[in-house]
């Protein structure tokens, strides 16, 4: 039975079409990411599941209920926020335990969860210490515990990294998605950073202007990208025109290819059975710590990236910008055909 189910929904505000008849369905137990960039409708739809917005038509069910109509606190759900909403006032171990006191749980079995809750987000030892004391990332594992010790069905989080410097970003990722593990509860993660949801989720929906494009697995999104949008949202790619895929395959078509799977080699090298090149200039050489970026212009006034892992093969030419031709080669099988939108690709760039 899935965790989270919706049926049509759709929520407009006045003549803004926010989310248009979407159907989806979430799993028990998994840890499920909606990415897409500002007002896709992403965040729309999980406070519709929270119930903190009303749909304009469909339905939304928790497992096998149908909680349309429900207000947020009978819903057996809890949300996370970007701002964490942690009492200043409160040590840590009252602010997890505040919404079982207001629940009315006992002193005993409300102390017991909190500890539990506290032990499940790595904060054992915590409790006495007030929110100031805290970094940004252990105040966030407690908005964490203050929504997990109510043990919900499924727990929704809304951006809840965005605050955070880069380094305790992907830090709280690894820690978010073995959480989730460990607990064994839906969750529903909302997100535009791409890297984030494909780190972290067992899926992934792409949303764009308030319809899903698609959803699939992170290798599927990235391997094989149902349009055009996903391949160029999701991950970094090259877009090849049509006269590129001419030039490289005999026809015209859409196609895109990853940075990655780019080879820049002096012009006139043979290259293995099924690479194809084609002849270019490298106009600008950027150095990213782990890999090197050369942008490669063609002959036809397009431009391909092309990306080189700086612990590669040293037999390599450097990458150097200046009037020398070389050839971009890549491999036939890494072509992402995106004619008609959900053709089987590779890889996109």
């Amino acid at each position: 039975m899935a965790a989270v189910t919706a049926q049509g929904l759709t929520k407009h505000f006045g003549d803004v079409h926010a989310v248009e008849d979407l159907d989806l369905d979430i799993a028990d137990g998994e840890f499920f990411s909606m990415l897409g960039p500002s007002g896709s409708g992403k965040t729309t739809v999980l406070r519709m599941i929270a119930g903190f917005e009303r749909p304009t038509r469909g339905r939304i069910l928790l497992g096998d209920q149908d909680v349309t109509e429900l207000p947020p606190h009978r819903r057996d759900v809890n949300t996370v926020f970007q701002d964490y909403a942690i009492f200043p006032h409160m040590d840590v171990l009252s602010n997890v335990e505040y919404g079982l006191r207001v629940k009315k749980v006992d002193r005993r079995q409300r102390r017991r969860r909190a500890e539990e809750a506290l032990a499940a987000v790595r904060l054992e030892g915590y409790g006495r210490r007030r929110p100031t004391q805290l970094s940004g990332g252990q105040r966030q594992r407690v908005a964490l515990a203050r929504a997990l010790v109510n043990r919900p069905k499924v727990l929704l989080l809304d951006e809840p990294l965005g605050a955070l410097d880069l380094k305790l970003r992907r830090e709280m990722q690894l820690e978010l998605k073995q959480i989730q593990r460990d607990v064994g509860i839906t969750f529903v993660f909302v997100t535009h950073d791409q890297e984030e949801a494909l780190s972290m989720s067992d899926r992934v929906a792409v949303f764009r202007e308030g319809r899903v494009e698609q959803v699939a697995t992170p290798v599927e999104l990235y391997e094989r990208p149902a349009s055009s949008f996903v391949a160029g949202f999701v991950g970094t790619s090259n877009r090849l025109r049509a006269e590129t895929a001419r030039q490289l395959l005999g026809t015209p078509g859409e196609y895109a290819v990853r940075p990655e799977r780019l080879r820049v080699v002096p012009a006139g090298t043979s290259g293995a059975p099924g690479e194809l090149s084609l002849p270019g200039r490298v106009t600008e050489v950027v150095y990213l710590g782990p890999t090197t970026h050369a942008i490669v212009a063609l002959e036809d006034g397009a431009t391909l990236t092309v990306s080189r892992p700086n612990a590669g093969n040293a037999s390599e030419p450097p990458l150097e910008a200046s009037d020398r031709l070389v050839a971009v080669v890549l491999h036939r099988d890494s072509l992402i055909s995106l004619s008609g939108g959900t053709e089987k690709t590779e890889e996109t760039a």
